[in-house]
């Protein structure tokens, strides 16, 4: 009780506080299955993270935002041919960011769909998932 007093919290609000909504139960809600979502974020931990940042805010400047832009949300091919060809001297949502995305090429045809899918679904994103067979028909048409 002590303690509760000395941090200035009571007892009633000790017992009212709500535990964290599980991750599953974000995913219920979009409409995307849960492990989709979460082998879509390894891979963009792994490899998209550093330049994109955690928050998907990128860096001003530098490495556009993922949340809420026409790129992300917009047309999927598109989307997709960014992974695939990189992209450079873009404007995103009418802002300048001069940093080259590499290429994104050696991701399979699974990892791109699971990472755009878990994009299209982070950072206040609500859009259909990107399926594998998106990716292969985008990556054939490449070739």
């Amino acid at each position: 009780m002590l303690a509760l007093l000395v941090l200035g919290a009571s007892p009633a609000f000790a017992q009212k506080k709500t535990p964290a909504k599980a991750p599953a139960q974000k995913a219920a809600t979009t409409g995307v299955p849960a492990a989709v979502l979460l082998k879509g974020k390894s891979v963009y931990t792994q490899s998209c993270l550093s330049c994109h940042q955690a928050d998907g805010a990128g860096v001003d400047g530098l490495n556009p935002p993922l949340g809420k832009t026409d790129y992300v949300l917009g047309d999927k091919t598109r989307l997709i041919n960014v992974l695939l060809n990189g992209l450079q001297g873009q404007d995103i949502n009418g802002e300048p960011y001069h940093n080259v995305m590499p290429s994104q090429d050696y991701l399979t045809d699974q990892q791109m769909a699971d990472v755009l899918t878990y994009v299209r679904n982070s950072f206040g994103n609500k859009a259909s998932v990107v399926t594998v067979a998106e990716v292969k028909a985008v990556r054939g048409a490449k070739k």
